[in-house]
């Protein structure tokens, strides 16, 4: 019995191992017809957390990640001026506690450039050892935000803000580390540097500048080694062999110049109590405290979304828990005397891509840290400052993204970005963030007051009303001089641009439409697609209640706003349509799409999905898989039809697309969709034997199989979400879905890969009038006893 159950959003009966892999179960006795009670969810005792097993991909990503923490960690720490110790310890702690107690498994935290500002900042004002104490206080904060569960809401600050705050970050890293990759020391402000940098820049130190200058080239060259060797040198971070190249030519040189100096560890200092003023040290709290939170939320999201790419993808990040996570690593590692600790992005990235599976990659990259720290100190040690240096500035020049500057300019939020980058680069971070904050309120209300209201008369005498913006009730007295300039009885046209109205103005535009209507003329609401507005309260010419519920974001619906009495001047109202469709597409939606459709054309199709369904107008596939361009590789024809490899009729079209998608497109899954309601089935159940053979009449021979199918007194009937088909139609629709994977599963090509494990066959239903799709979760099983195929596909909901 193929069984089909909606998957509903609000459905909270989900079976214990849902997202488990199932085991292997027993033969179940034949199936019945009965109606059968759905399972309760049984309840367990929580088990404690285990570590899965180390893998040979989590051993190999974790010393990737190693090789490009050791030296960012050691250029860190010198950026901020604190002991180049403390870098290690704060990778070491950030791997360990971060990684074990965290809410993102692959994320990999540590000494984070996105500090380096606030960290040496600190030290200027309070020294070290109180530095560690505000770590640890932040620590304590970050762990109480976790627990109040306000993880989400700080991920509505906006991105122009963050990304400005970075980008003045990468700045200030990069004009101080300038100072040292030309061999001098750089001052705590930005202000500073940039008044230095003359006097800098005419007295270098060649020995610092050559191993800079080596350092940076092997940075830039390494990643764009091209063909095989390349592929292979790449395995080797280029942080790494940058700074080794530049140790290993300064000892072959006998170079003078500063080098990596790590005391004893029996001389590490440790925190201590804090002195200054109490607001000072509240503020320096607050702001440790919130650029580690931010950026630790904002790379777990990242992380998130290059995991979501896998095949067999990790769950979300539990956000709280992260923080939970980070503020713990922050009291572990400000009491050691590390620097404070964040997730990083470079490193998270360099964990995904080196195919991580859990959160052991990121544990043993501290393993291996706190082994270099203890044993490697010696080597260490030949590394010259200048290498370290330039890496950082590296990283700081990277932080000014101009992909980000871009994103901010297209949606108009430059002027946040500016204005909060200048802030953290003259002022502070704070003071920056807090100054992008403004920014951000004061554009916001600038876009709320700004509402352009224009009036214009057309060649047919229709005065138009545009209204660009939120129509709030500061626009009511604009909107009412525009109004009221329409002549009495003339006919107008209202085009509202915006996704707000307050009431204020709605009461306005309704009387003024009603006065308007009573004196003979006439107004049309429409969106900015041009598509008709109906509002449902507004009354028809009957004095009854309108029925229309159109909106301007579903234009596919407003044609039925139209009166199909009434057609177009001069014109077929089918055609009338499709134009205005085009001319929609033309003006609104392409300029939103033609970046994608633009890369889509250069890189060619990649789909994931072969999507096979009816040509059914009602079908509208993008819609009920919420999918856009480039997502599906749709095939459509009469009933949803699979023909059998051989009875094509010379019609290879199916067979032809079925290949080429499997073979060519490489795609991961088949979906056959059937519907209520189709028309096919219907003509299959209702066409008498015999007669011309027409083009319909051959290729429906295809789905007598699924008749045949639906017949048989040995198999029993189809049911949806354990209800009986409402009529024998729609039983052959949702037969003939189960046919049809059948058909499909005879092809040689996706039976060869079905048996390689790379290929996955779906099927799905959708009930047109109750718009609730239904899908397939199991193959059909194959009883050994009696050697024939039972229907036992249990589906639930998408």
């Amino acid at each position: 019995m193929t069984a089909f159950v909606p998957t509903r959003t609000d459905d909270s009966s989900h079976t214990p191992d849902e997202g488990r892999p199932h085991s292997p179960s027993p033969p179940s006795p034949k199936p019945s017809t009965r109606r059968t009670s759905r399972i309760p969810r049984i309840s367990r005792l929580p088990r404690p957390p285990r570590l899965p097993r180390i893998t040979a991909a989590d051993l190999s990503a974790s010393v990737a990640v190693f090789l490009i923490a050791l030296p960012l960690s050691l250029g860190i720490a010198l950026a901020t001026g604190a002991p180049l110790q403390a870098g290690l310890v704060a990778a070491a702690v950030g791997g360990l506690v971060a990684g074990r107690l965290g809410g993102s498994p692959l994320q990999v935290s540590g000494p984070a450039a996105g500090l380096t500002v606030v960290t040496a900042d600190l030290i200027h004002q309070y020294g070290w050892r109180a530095t560690c104490a505000i770590t640890v206080l932040a620590g304590l904060f970050q762990v109480g935000l976790g627990f109040l569960r306000v993880a989400r809401s700080a991920l509505a600050v906006s991105p122009a803000i963050v990304h400005g705050m970075l980008a003045g970050i990468g700045i200030t890293i990069a004009v101080a580390q300038l100072h040292i990759v030309l061999g001098g020391s750089p001052s705590s402000s930005v202000v500073d540097n940039l008044r230095a940098l003359p006097a800098q820049l005419a007295h270098p130190q060649l020995a610092a500048m050559s191993m800079s200058a080596l350092t940076l080239s092997v940075l830039l060259a390494w990643p764009r080694i091209p063909g095989r060797v390349g592929q292979l040198v790449r395995t080797v971070p280029a942080a790494l062999v940058a700074v080794a190249a530049a140790t290993t030519t300064a000892a072959l040189a006998s170079l003078t110049l500063p080098k990596v100096d790590l005391p004893s560890w029996r001389s590490h200092a440790l925190a201590g109590l804090p002195e200054g003023p109490v607001l000072g040290i509240i503020a320096a709290v607050l702001t440790t405290t919130l650029v580690c939170s931010v950026q630790s939320l904002l790379g777990a999201v990242a992380v998130d979304k290059l995991t979501a790419r896998r095949p067999a993808q990790q769950g979300r990040s539990d956000l709280d828990r992260e923080l939970l996570g980070q503020g713990a690593a922050n009291i572990v590692s400000g009491t050691l005397g590390g620097l404070p600790v964040a997730g990083v992005a470079v490193r998270s990235s360099a964990n995904v891509r080196a195919g991580a599976l859990s959160r052991n990659s990121t544990m043993l990259h501290g393993v291996w840290i706190t082994v270099a720290a203890l044993l490697m100190v010696p080597l260490l040690e030949l590394i010259p400052l200048a290498a370290l240096a330039s890496l950082v500035m590296a990283v700081g020049i990277q932080m000014v993204s101009l992909h980000h500057i871009r994103t901010v300019t297209r949606h108009r939020e430059v002027l946040v970005y500016a204005v909060t980058t200048l802030g953290v680069v003259v002022l502070g971070v704070l003071e920056g963030v807090a100054l992008g904050i403004a920014m951000a309120v004061g554009v916001a209300l600038h876009r709320l007051t700004r509402t352009r209201i224009t009036r214009s008369v057309g060649p047919d005498g229709v005065h138009h009303v545009r209204v660009r913006g939120q129509l709030t009730f500061l626009a009511v007295p604009r909107l009412s001089r525009a109004l009221h300039l329409v002549p009495p009885g003339a006919e107008a046209v209202i085009e509202l641009d915006g996704s707000f109205m307050d009431h204020a103005a709605y009461e306005s535009l309704h009387d003024w439409q009603s006065s308007h209507t009573n004196r003979g003329g006439s107004v049309e609401l429409t969106g900015r697609t041009g598509a008709r507005l109906a509002e449902p309260h507004l009354k028809d010419d009957d004095g009854q209640t309108a029925h229309c519920h159109c909106r301007p974001w579903t234009p596919w619906r407003n044609h039925h706003c139209e009166s199909p009495e009434t057609p177009p001047p001069g014109g077929h109202r089918s055609g009338h349509q499709l134009a205005s469709g085009i001319s929609t597409f033309q003006r609104n939606t392409a300029p939103l799409v033609r970046g994608e459709l633009a890369r889509l054309a250069r890189e060619g199709q990649q789909p994931s999905q072969l999507f096979l369904t009816c040509a059914d107008s009602r079908l509208v596939t993008s819609m009920i898989t919420s999918s856009g361009p480039g997502d599906l590789f749709v095939v459509r024809n009469v009933g949803n039809l699979v023909p059998p490899p051989g009875e094509e009729s010379g019609d290879d079209s199916v067979a032809a697309a079925i290949e080429y998608a499997v073979e060519v497109l490489r795609v991961r899954s088949i979906t056959v969709c059937g519907h209520s309601g189709c028309g096919a089935m219907q003509a299959l159940m209702n066409t008498e034997p015999g007669g011309a053979q027409t083009p319909l009449k051959r290729w429906l021979r295809h789905g007598l199989p699924s008749v045949e199918r639906m017949t048989a007194q040995d198999r029993p009937w189809t049911r949806i979400a354990g209800r009986a088909p409402a009529d024998t139609t729609e039983q052959l629709c949702l037969t003939n879905v189960v046919q049809q994977l059948e058909h499909l599963r005879a092809h040689e090509s996706v039976a060869r890969a079905l048996r390689e494990g790379v290929l996955e066959l779906h099927g799905m239903y959708f009930h047109v009038g109750e718009a609730q799709a239904y899908l397939l979760t199991e193959a059909a099983t194959r009883d050994e006893e009696e050697g024939e195929f039972f229907d036992r596909v249990a589906a639930t909901a998408l």
